[in-house]
């Protein structure tokens, strides 16, 4: 069966449906790559659902590889860049047989490569292109680890010299072929945090210390602990990637790098570099094109919430508000709102500090303090470039605010983000920075709050017990209790056994409805303005959490840290 044919199939097979067809080709013609993968990519159709549709049309097994003892005389057979190239691995051999997984099996050119290569017959079986990447990644691991640099590093190392002094001479680090043992450091601490889907780096030096530790899915984890000797070392390789300046240390400095692999995959660091008492701390923020999500549908909005969003982002005038605190996703919450709007009769134009993603067909600008380009001024300037749609990064004084509401009630749309705990909170926050009522009302469309909690591993989750009482306390209706399935995950190798893979955001989506509208005049409370809109319709962002508790997606204690109880 040809490739091009799989599409048709799956929806011959009413896995995927022909509109959800069209957008994963057109994803797989902009990115590459192939149309399954795509089609995973988006949401459309499970890991797992296209495995089991290959074994079937091909009549091979499937196979969970994640748990699954491969060989390891079996992978000494094939090249890591043979599987990488073909997305295979050998798991077993007996006599003149190797079996293995391969995530096409209408490869037909690398099976007949397979059999040059081995000298065997080769037996295919089938799995997802997520677990042969992850075992590829396990099995032909580098030779190069944390354990083996660091030994090399302590034979340069003075251990005599005082812990603030460099450890190692900047020459040391730009050596031909770059195998000084501090890029080799830096280079495999960046790769490690691509692998594990970290979000940041934190590189921290301490009087007597110097910690590596990575934030993943939001919780920050210990990676190394090297010699103190060596903090100056690698913030000189960081900043030589970054294009900083190597001999200012006593100011914060801002920085980008990228990191370019095989196949067209480019990551970019965001770079943020700050003077402590015992030294530069970095904190690289990864971005990772690739995985922004600009598809509304699989943000986690519920479907009448989705409709309501969508709705007010297609009006021709308005604001539409994002909050939450740092690391909440409001701005791939933005990014998904920009691209359903971006069409080639809508002109739009962001105010960001910093730009994290360059997106196609939509003007970006970068805020400049050294020469006065802050959200105000450029929002002076976006109204005199003719725009139909506003990004502003954030809404932080009554400057801004008032350009922005403005530009709402003349004809524009625009979007933005605040800083409060809930959307109700969110109006007593523009009354303070001294936005009148009547531009409030008149103005917001809708008031987004939002968090992300974290996604149990579905490798590895199961069943959990807990008494109603618990549910009861968390704001489940005592008539739902019974309804309730909770789950919980131990941790397996497909999450580097934390339980925990990825992450979702809940929502609390309040529309400004006359009742609420007349309320803001009356000067209510932030409290009483939540009364009203959850009387009207709102779910709260406790309500949305226990709504994935109640699917199997997260845990009571996400429940818990990410949102406030009911009142």
């Amino acid at each position: 069966m040809a490739v091009k044919n799989i599409g048709e199939l799956l929806v011959r097979e009413n896995l995927i449906d022909i509109n959800q067809l069209e957008i994963a080709k057109r994803e797989q013609k902009q990115y590459g790559g192939k149309l399954g993968p795509a089609l995973v990519k988006l949401g459309y159709i499970t890991p797992v659902q296209f495995t089991e549709f290959l074994s079937k049309q091909y009549n091979v097994p499937s196979i969970d590889l994640l748990n699954f003892e491969i060989d390891t005389e079996a992978v000494k057979l094939i090249p890591k860049e043979f599987c990488l190239k073909h997305m295979l691995i050998p798991i077993s051999k007996a006599g003149r047989n190797v079996v293995v997984a391969m995530s096409d099996p209408s490869n037909l050119n690398a099976r007949d490569d397979l059999m040059f290569l081995t000298h065997s017959k080769i037996e295919v079986v089938v799995a997802t292109e997520a677990a042969i990447v992850q075992m590829i990644e396990r099995h032909y691991a580098s030779k190069v680890t944390y354990e083996s640099i660091m030994t090399e590093i302590e034979k340069d190392v003075d251990q005599s010299a005082p812990i603030e002094g460099s450890g190692l001479e900047i020459i040391d680090m730009e050596k031909p072929g770059e195998d000084a043992p501090i890029i080799k450091l830096v280079n495999l601490i960046l790769t490690e945090a691509i692998k594990l889907r970290a979000s940041d780096i934190h590189i921290e030096p301490y009087e007597k210390s110097f910690r590596v530790r990575f934030r993943v899915d939001g919780t920050l984890y210990e990676k190394i602990q090297p010699n103190p000797a060596i903090a100056n070392a690698v913030t000189s390789r960081i900043k030589i990637m970054s294009k900083l300046d190597i001999s200012e240390k006593r100011r914060p400095q801002d920085g980008r790098l990228k990191i370019a692999f095989k196949g067209g995959r480019e990551i970019d660091f965001r770079v943020s570099i700050l003077p402590t008492l015992f030294g530069e701390k970095i904190v690289l923020r990864l971005l990772d094109k690739a995985n922004l999500q600009l598809d509304m549908t699989r943000l986690g909005f519920e479907a009448d919430e989705l409709a309501i969003f969508k709705e007010a982002i297609q009006l021709p005038y308005g604001i539409i508000l994002i909050t939450g605190p740092t690391g909440s996703g409001k701005t791939t919450t933005i990014y998904s709102a920009l691209a359903e709007l971006n069409k080639t009769d809508v002109n739009i134009s962001t105010a960001e500090n910093p730009v994290e993603f360059n997106l196609e067909g939509i003007n970006q600008v970068q805020m400049n303090a050294d020469v006065d380009l802050d959200f105000a001024a450029a929002l002076r300037s976006f109204l005199r470039q003719d725009p139909d749609v506003i990004m502003v990064g954030e809404i932080r004084d009554f400057e801004t605010a008032e350009i922005a509401f403005k530009a709402a009630l003349t004809g524009h749309m625009v979007v933005s983000t605040l800083h409060t705990n809930d959307a109700p909170s969110t109006v007593n926050r523009l009354l303070n920075m001294g936005i009148e009522p009547f531009l409030v009302t008149s103005g917001v469309n809708v008031i987004v709050a939002q968090r992300l909690i974290r996604k149990l591993c579905e490798s590895c989750k199961q069943p959990h017990h807990v008494e109603p009482q618990v549910l009861i306390d968390l704001g489940v209706p005592q008539e739902d209790v019974g309804t309730f399935q909770v789950m919980k995950a131990e941790g397996c190798n497909a999450c580097n056994d934390l339980g925990f893979k990825g992450r979702m955001a809940i929502y609390e989506l309040m529309k400004f409805t006359d009742d609420l509208k007349t309320l803001v005049f009356q000067n209510v409370s932030p409290m009483e303005l939540k009364v009203a809109a959850v009387k009207g319709g709102m779910r709260t962002l406790r309500d949305n959490a226990i709504r994935k508790l109640k699917m199997g997606l997260t845990t009571i204690e996400e429940v818990i840290e990410n949102s406030v109880r009911n009142q």
